[in-house]
């Protein structure tokens, strides 16, 4: 099977072309087994057979994941007796959103995982660390193993957490790559230190990174990347992707952008008013899926604020490439006349070699204003560490939160909970 699509390294007027003859089969489809995309169609007087090109796009109503959540099942355009795996994710009104995926849907899902790790560099024969969970209704840990197995991959699934057994399998497997969320990183570089391993001359090559940005808006390594890189000389690819979008976006080797795989998603940067934004400026990611049987989504609204690029990569693909996410825009943060999003308070905090884990909460005050807590523990025995913190904060943010040291034991069971698939940095109590 061919891993590096040939749409790939069309030109932009042949992408677009079949893109369009794509979405004409996609509004067929929902029309004619979709209960929620029949009565939007029917609500807002819109004819498929008016929709012929990308532009046209505009003329249907952007869906959002409160539409999702509160009517979830007539997203569903399968029987049940169809559906051969549930996996679930947040949703905005507090229960988790259903998603269900049926054969072919799984094999659109391997197949996506399998052209971006190719992306990232991963070959057949090559041996795969999954430090990340398969179960709880996970669906990125059930697709990174599809993708591996089908790339011809050999996976070694050992979960999350953990250091020593993380080690331990390193040097009896010798795998070249891991897929983790990269802090985590940082505590298997830490234990390694403190036990002696000669982990800078292990067999790992790369890193597959989830959950967290590894990368400023320049493609220039955050914090977080510059500390791992500096202890442990090995490479670190972005990813992004969402369970609504069953679609990754991975950087390859030249590490400018997630890669947009035409086959599988049409995307659209849409400004507040639900305009496309112009090249350069950076808005909300609204996503329509190609090749979904179970649950396609058109003109899905995910959140995400980001920055696309679309200069011709030097890897020969000649796709779309987004950049990293800005932040969600259900995350804006309007404190003192500054707009702020999590990941540059992430960046602030992880700066800090001192600090072993932390929470950032937003909640509004008694006159409806935000204000942000930074629950924090650290090592450090200066006294004068938490304003050393807020003075980072007024230099880089030209804010001043309020700062609470809490006790490592506690503060992490609230951080790395048992139930949650990544650490949960941000609470947002508003």
């Amino acid at each position: 099977m061919d891993f590096y699509p040939s749409i790939e390294r069309s030109d932009l007027q042949e992408i677009k072309k079949f893109q369009e003859i794509q979405l004409q089969k996609l509004l067929v489809y929902l029309e004619n087994n979709s209960p929620f995309y029949q009565k939007l169609f029917r609500e807002n007087n819109i004819r498929i057979e008016d929709i012929h090109t990308l532009e046209d796009l505009h003329m249907i109503p952007t869906t959002t994941k409160n539409d999702l959540q509160q009517y979830n099942h007539d997203f569903f355009c399968i029987t049940p007796d169809k559906i051969v795996d549930y996996s679930t994710t947040s949703g905005t009104l507090g229960d988790p959103v259903t998603f269900g995926l049926s054969d072919d849907d799984l094999e659109r899902l391997a197949y996506n995982e399998a052209i971006s790790f190719a992306c990232a560099g991963i070959q057949k024969g090559d041996v795969v660390q999954m430090i990340t969970t398969i179960d709880k209704r996970f669906m990125a840990g059930l697709a990174y193993f599809l993708g591996l197995r089908k790339m011809g991959a050999s996976v070694v699934r050992m979960g999350p957490g953990i250091p020593e057994l993380q080690w331990d399998s390193i040097f009896r497997y010798k795998p070249k790559y891991l897929i983790t969320v990269p802090s985590f990183l940082l505590k298997m570089i830490d234990y390694a230190e403190k036990h002696g391993l000669d982990y800078k001359n292990s067999s790992v090559y790369g890193v597959v990174c989830i959950g967290e940005s590894i990368k400023n808006q320049d493609f220039t390594d955050n914090i977080l990347s510059q500390k791992i890189k500096e202890k442990w000389n090995i490479k670190l690819f972005s990813t992004y992707a969402s369970t609504e979008m069953s679609t990754a976006f991975t950087e390859c080797e030249f590490q400018i952008g997630g890669h947009h795989h035409p086959e599988l998603i049409i995307t659209e940067i849409l400004d507040d008013d639900g305009n496309v934004v112009k090249e350069g400026e950076s808005g909300e990611l609204t996503i329509t899926t190609l090749g979904v049987e179970a649950i396609p989504l058109l003109r899905f609204k995910t959140g995400d604020l980001v920055k696309a690029h679309y200069e011709p990569c030097s890897c020969g693909r000649n796709t779309m490439r987004l950049g990293p996410v800005v932040g969600r825009k259900q995350q804006m943060i309007k404190y003192k006349g500054t707009t702020l999003y999590p990941p540059a308070m992430n960046d602030i905090l992880n700066d800090f070699n001192t600090i072993l884990c932390y929470q950032i909460v937003i909640q509004s005050n008694e006159i409806g204003l935000d204000e942000i807590i930074i629950k924090l523990s650290t090592e450090s025995k200066n006294e004068n560490f938490v304003n050393e913190v807020r003075d980072h904060f007024r230099a880089k943010l030209r804010v001043s939160p309020k700062i609470e040291i809490i006790d490592f034991d506690i503060l992490s069971k609230t951080v790395f909970h048992r139930n949650s698939r990544k650490p949960i940095t941000f609470v947002d109590l508003r």
